[in-house]
């Protein structure tokens, strides 16, 4: 974001901090509504949701906290035009993972901090949360990269994050490969959390991130590839970001994850979350997937895929693809794959590319070859 006065631009995370100082206001702007009346995103709804719900206007409580409020601007991605995502077809998660990451054509760990975001919503095996070889691997290969340290840290959202943890064996693995566990339910002073909101968005009066999430050198997330019976539709890279908001401003107070849950704005809200950060990594493990509930159960296939790369609405557009092509035949199973709000709202905020003709997959062997052709052919035809 540059400063006007003085020109100086400042990165995201620095900016946060910077201006948490500064208690900035709260704003909000209708511009989703006036998208959605030209049809610029797609006004898909949830059976039981309203078909004309006007954006709400929100008056702050008086006891209201400092809200940082930032402003979108476009990705490195964005500016440079091209999403390169590595496309590996396997089933062997820890070769795919190697893979996949040998395919990308920087370092964006090497002597940094790096606080990693598994999907651990519930303790169910994959496809529903984490599957602990990715996980493993995916830690050896960001020390094999130069990180400095690594943090894994998560909130789940179906159980109790700490027996979550201990269940799929996170806290076994950490004592072997030298990480730290992160519980942030855990974090229960309000100073471990800032009060962060984006400009038009939907929430009531922002959303708690962790500081730990704001003072990381490098956020890499790995999600799943599965459907969200709740509302979401789908939970991939961007959904996978609410786990970094706290269902509280530290011990009670607001409960921000009812606020999500029950509101029409359900997927623009999971989009608004992603502007927090700029992910240095993002993987997806398709090995398996749900095809229809999720996200903690489902009918489980084989997907034969993991994808890499820095782009979450490219990650999530080529996801979604993919559970097409599976067999998913949800609500989000129709229309144009850049349209669905999740998406859409995503691109509107300048988080990623704004269409497949700007995905560049990139795969090492024919097998690979084909299968990310099928899919970018499915994405060009779903517009």
């Amino acid at each position: 974001m540059p400063d006007d006065i003085k020109e100086v631009r400042f990165g995201r995370r620095d900016f946060l901090l910077w201006s948490a100082r500064l208690a900035g206001g709260l704003v909000v702007t209708p511009i989703l509504q006036a998208c959605q009346r030209l049809g610029w995103i797609e006004a898909t709804k949830t059976p039981n949701e309203p078909t004309d719900m006007p954006i709400p206007t929100y008056e702050a409580p008086e006891t209201a906290r400092p809200v940082v409020t930032i402003s979108p601007h476009s990705s490195p991605t964005v500016a440079a035009g091209v999403a390169r995502i590595a496309f590996v077809r396997t089933r062997d998660r820890s070769q795919g993972v190697r893979r996949a990451l040998s395919l990308l054509s920087h370092n964006p760990v090497a002597g940094k901090r790096v606080l990693l975001k598994p999907n651990f919503n519930s303790a169910d095996p994959a496809p529903a949360s984490t599957n602990p070889d990715t996980l493993r691997v995916l830690v050896e290969s960001l020390q094999e990269m130069g990180a400095s340290g690594i943090t894994v840290a998560d909130r789940s959202g179906m159980g109790d994050t700490r027996r979550v943890m201990e269940s799929l064996g996170v806290f076994a693995l950490a004592e072997m490969l030298g990480f730290e566990p992160l519980v942030f339910d855990e974090l229960t002073e309000a100073g471990d959390w800032t009060l962060v909101r984006t400009e038009g968005d939907h929430w009531q009066n922002g959303f708690p991130v962790p500081r730990r999430l704001l003072e990381a050198d490098a956020v890499v997330q790995t999600c799943c590839l599965k459907p969200h019976r709740f509302g979401g539709q789908f939970t991939l890279s961007l959904k996978n970001s609410v786990g970094l908001v706290g269902k509280y401003m530290g011990s009670g107070g607001t409960n921000y994850m009812s606020e999500l849950h029950n509101s029409p704005f359900q997927r623009l809200m999971i989009a608004e979350v992603n502007a927090v950060y700029d992910p240095a990594l993002v993987l997806l493990d398709g090995v398996e997937a749900f095809i229809d509930n999720g996200p903690e159960w489902g009918t489980k296939v084989w997907g034969d895929v993991i994808l890499a790369g820095t782009d979450r609405v490219a990650i999530d557009a080529a996801g979604l693809a993919v559970l097409r092509s599976l067999g998913y035949n949800g609500i989000a199973a129709d229309g144009p794959i850049f349209m669905q709000e999740q998406i859409a709202r995503a691109v509107q905020l300048g988080l990623g590319v704004d269409g497949a003709d700007k995905i560049d997959f990139v795969t090492d062997d024919p097998e690979s070859a084909a299968y990310a052709a099928q899919i970018r052919e499915l994405m060009m035809q779903s517009g």
